[in-house]
């Protein structure tokens, strides 16, 4: 009755945003992404006859906010009629920030709900119980590079390349560490609703997705710097055109972009992507990490920067 699961958050190269189906909460269009390594988030799910209600720390501190999405989602992967739960919630990054906390928190939840219900799922079912509950938490149930496709009535995901195959690096420069003003879904929606962009958007990511793979496949790291910048500046520009806009940059996410482009000036490869958030991710080779961080941790604004490489997907912890 009582199980503890760890998961990584992972940052999409080519973007999720928008929904097709809200109630389902399957994607408007497909994402690949990479699952990093050294952040992460712990989950330990106790089921208990003897409580009235689920509870919820996060990192030591009672939390009813999120606690009503996190009940929705173990109701559906141990059923309505499960005992209350005690969920622990540990995590060694910003919450909320735009780092994909949800993401790696839902991952979490579904792998030690599931073992602290005694259910024996395949990995793809635990994928679509967590997507249900966050779209980007279906990607971190899996490793490395991982598509998420925009096919069929549920969600389909998986590795389309090993972290070991093509080990990149990403610094993770953190520019505010205090929750979002908006979040994800709700700025998903204005902007399905709102953005002149969005159709154009919907229409054009299977030509990203192609380049994307395509890239991944060859190891081309310029080919997927380049698509991978372009699809997210794409998607910030449908926010920016909302009514009203979103924007999650401030003066430090423009400083750090401009960091990047003075690093791939001067020859290092490098490039940027960033989430619905103000914090600038810069993947690289792993020979150019020491320039990146060094310039990154400089760059007027930034609090602090975090190192990782990529890692594999969500999974139950050893011994717990």
């Amino acid at each position: 009755m009582q199980a503890t699961a760890i998961a990584q958050p992972n940052i999409a190269l080519i973007k999720y945003w928008g929904k097709r189906d809200a109630e389902r909460n399957l994607p408007a269009v497909g994402s690949i992404s990479i699952t990093l390594r050294e952040l992460y988030t712990r989950m330990r799910v106790r089921f208990d006859d003897s409580a009235e209600r689920d509870s919820l720390t996060v990192n030591g501190v009672p939390d009813r906010q999120m606690l009503p999405r996190l009940s929705a989602c173990l109701d559906r992967v141990a059923g309505p009629a499960r005992s209350s739960a005690r969920i622990d919630s540990s995590c060694n990054f910003p919450i909320a920030a735009g780092l994909a906390s949800s993401a790696s928190s839902f991952a979490a939840l579904t792998v030690a709900g599931a073992a602290a219900a005694g259910r024996r799922l395949e990995r793809g079912a635990l994928a679509s119980l967590a997507g249900r509950a966050s779209g980007s938490a279906a990607r971190s149930l899996f490793g490395g590079f991982v598509e998420l496709a925009n096919a069929g009535d549920d969600i389909e995901v998986g590795t389309i390349r090993e972290a070991r195959d093509w080990p990149l690096s990403v610094v993770v420069a953190i520019t505010e560490s205090g929750p979002k003003r908006v979040g994800s879904t709700e700025a998903m929606e204005i902007s399905r609703r709102t953005s002149p962009f969005y159709a154009s958007w919907v229409e054009r990511q299977d030509r990203d997705l192609d380049a994307a793979r395509e890239a991944i496949a060859g190891r081309d790291f310029p080919g997927l710097a380049a698509i991978a910048e372009h699809n997210c500046l794409k998607m910030h520009s449908i926010m920016w055109a909302s009514r009203p806009p979103t924007v999650f940059w401030n003066a430090a996410t423009m400083r750090c972009l401009q960091t990047v482009r003075r690093l791939q000036a001067d020859g290092v490869d490098v490039f940027f992507t960033i989430d619905a958030g103000p914090q600038v991710k810069a993947v690289c080779l792993r020979d150019g990490i020491s320039d990146v961080e060094a310039a990154l941790r400089a760059t007027a604004g930034v609090t602090d920067v975090a190192t990782t490489g990529l890692g594999d997907g969500a999974r139950l912890e050893a011994g717990a």
